[in-house]
């Protein structure tokens, strides 16, 4: 895991940013906080942050060159299948000078140029620079586990692991409103576009190249969506457990500690136990909050722990705990992202790096089999009865009455008036609606009036029409979780984990992403990963006798911050006389000043509904703004 950045010039204009490769790759020194090296000619700068996790000694150090020194590479990732591709390349002649997977996925280029790609078996995302060519090559993986951000324009080619490395190289920063219209609903912002109009990022499973100046992109992986019929639930769940196994097996190769994390929930529960089958030493990872004990999962991570019997650390948070480090995670985010659990991703891997390099999540297995609330609304209302027509109907009612997560009468009434709203709407629609913290027009209303005319938010529908193609308008479940792990996955959970991992030089790996899993999960019919009465029904099945059976009488609980205590409460100054402040609103000519009072009015009164997700979304720009937009 580490951090890379780069630069072509294609003539003396573009020459003059090369002077900024040192400071880009600096601003990835937390990704890569074990050594640095840059290596430039005279259009060409390469920059590598390093963690070291494979082949700790410096044979292993990017940027790399192969012998003849025509090829280097700088990559951030894991191929977990290196052992094995290193073996086929031996036997075909291929020698190495370190036992990095790094070298082996340099060879590896070497020999199959673009075609390595479908051999590979991890996450990554890397660059290689043929330097006889002038030439780079440019890949990210399947699911977007890794980041990878670029800029092209007629002066320059650049690339880097995350915003803040590229703003490095004095970039224009001209603002893309309909990307920021976009972050207002969703609260992040979808892949390929960013918060800048002069910067992309490269699509999960696609490779881009740069040659002669020209930039030409295409996919080399998309998820085969062709379902099974023929194969039993039986045969489904043995055959689901192989793979699994087999993906965790994988992921436990490593020359620094390795650990796990330990909700207590079933996807990191399956994780721990079926890594402590090949890991006698695991040592297991939880967090758990002494001020919010509804959202307290340490009495179900201790009992799974002691199951196992791993190495078990908890790390027991107060309110103010989770505070303190706001304005660290605030500071760090470098394009608008507003997930808020992102906090305590934040401190669980802050934490965990003082005891291991590297740990396992049980991130993926939500979106890929179905295990959210939304899933569940999605199938009742594909599986509509008179419950469901009756939650239509009487949508104006639950409106009207107190929506809040503050207690659990006016939780279930805003949960009814979101279905409600959905059933209302087609297919697409309802997806988005169910993705999204505020309505288009909620959104619309929330920026300046002078934002709001067509030449400014041009591209939005478009954009959200590629994004909604997977849903055809009479859906299945299926094609609902596709959507997810193409949209959700990687710009909301992934990025999460990323950003929160890497600012604390942690890599997490994922063992439900591994692509032969993916692979097959996506051959199962609906009804083997959701029913009316449970959701993730192939994975619950599958390890009832593996797990303790207590975790079977739990509900499912999120991992959320109490964002509305603390904006009532610590952070009401913050939002009312500074960052929300008329003042600093109507300076800025961003967003429309009543709108947003609306909302404040909102957050301090009876019936906040989810206000709280939505102010959350406008403090993570207001403070990107201050630190990255200018």
């Amino acid at each position: 895991m580490c951090g890379i950045t780069g630069i072509v010039a294609f003539n003396l204009v573009g020459k003059m940013n090369m002077i900024h490769t040192t400071n880009a790759t600096m601003a990835l020194a937390k990704r890569g906080p074990d050594f640095q090296d840059i290596y430039h000619d005279q259009f060409v700068g390469l920059g590598h942050r390093r963690l070291s996790i494979l082949d700790t000694s410096p044979a292993a150090h990017q940027p790399m060159w192969d012998e003849t020194k025509r090829y280097a590479i700088v990559f951030n990732g894991e191929i977990f299948n290196f052992r094995e591709l290193r073996s086929q390349l031996e036997a075909q002649g291929v020698s190495f000078a370190s036992t990095s997977d790094t070298e082996v996925l340099l060879k590896l280029f070497i020999r199959e140029k673009e075609n390595c790609l479908n051999k590979l078996n991890g996450f990554f995302a890397f660059c290689i620079y043929d330097k006889q060519e002038q030439s780079f090559f440019l890949a990210r993986d399947r699911y977007g586990v890794k980041p990878l951000l670029y800029l092209h324009d007629e002066d320059k080619f650049i690339f880097a692991s995350e915003m803040k490395s590229v703003l490095q190289y004095g970039i224009d920063r001209t603002i893309d409103y309909n990307s920021l219209y976009t972050y207002l609903q969703l609260n992040y912002i979808p892949a390929p576009d960013t918060i800048f109009k002069a910067v992309k990022k490269l699509l999960p499973g696609h490779y881009l190249k740069i040659n002669n100046k020209q930039l030409t992109i295409d996919n080399y992986y998309q998820i085969p969506f062709h379902v099974d019929k023929t194969l039993s639930y039986e045969s489904a769940k043995e055959k689901f457990k192989d793979l699994l196994e087999t993906s965790v097996q994988r992921r436990l190769v490593s020359d620094v500690p390795l650990g796990c994390f330990l909700s207590g929930g079933i996807d990191s529960s399956v994780i721990t136990g079926l890594a402590k089958k090949h890991k006698s030493d695991l040592h297991t990872f939880s967090i758990g909050f002494k001020d919010e004990k509804f959202f307290d999962e340490t009495s179900y991570a201790n009992l799974v722990s002691k199951h196992f019997n791993t190495e078990h650390t908890v790390f027991s948070l107060t309110n103010n705990d989770l505070y303190e480090h706001v304005h660290s995670i605030l500071d760090y985010i470098d394009e608008p992202f507003a997930d808020s659990s992102a906090i305590n991703v934040y401190i669980l891997s802050k934490e965990t790096r003082k005891h291991a390099t590297v740990a396992l999540s049980g991130d993926g297995a939500d979106e890929l089999l179905g295990g959210y609330n939304k899933h569940a609304a999605h199938y009742r209302a594909l599986h509509a009865g008179w419950k469901e027509n009756f939650a239509k109907a009487f949508h104006p009612i639950w409106k009207s009455m107190p929506n809040s997560r503050n207690n659990s009468l006016a939780n279930k009434t805003r949960q009814l008036a979101r279905f409600a709203e959905g059933m209302k709407l087609n297919s697409k629609e309802r997806y988005w609606r169910w993705a999204s913290f505020a309505t288009k027009d909620e959104a619309l209303n929330m920026l300046h009036p002078d934002l709001r005319i067509n030449r400014w938010l041009s591209e939005f529908y478009p954009r959200k029409s590629t994004i909604l193609q997977t849903i055809p308008d009479k859906e299945t479940l299926n094609d609902i979780l596709l959507t997810d792990t193409s949209l959700v996955l990687p710009n909301d959970m992934l990025t999460k984990v990323d950003l929160m991992s890497m600012a604390n030089s942690l890599e997490v790996r994922t063992p439900f992403l591994d692509f032969e899993l993916v692979n097959f999960i996506f051959s199962l019919p609906d009804e083997y990963k959701i029913n009316a009465s449970i959701r993730k029904r192939i994975l619950q099945d599958a390890y009832r006798d593996f797990l303790p059976a207590k975790l079977y009488k739990r509900p499912k609980k999120g991992f959320e911050v109490p964002l509305l205590k603390w904006f009532r409460k610590e952070m009401k100054s913050m939002i009312v006389d500074d960052l929300l402040s008329r003042k600093t609103i109507e300076e800025q000519g961003i967003f429309h000043y009543p709108e947003i009072d609306n909302l404040k009015k909102k957050l301090f009164s009876s019936n906040p509904g989810d206000v709280h997700a939505r102010i959350w979304g406008l403090i993570v720009f207001q403070r990107w703004w201050n630190t990255y937009s200018r």
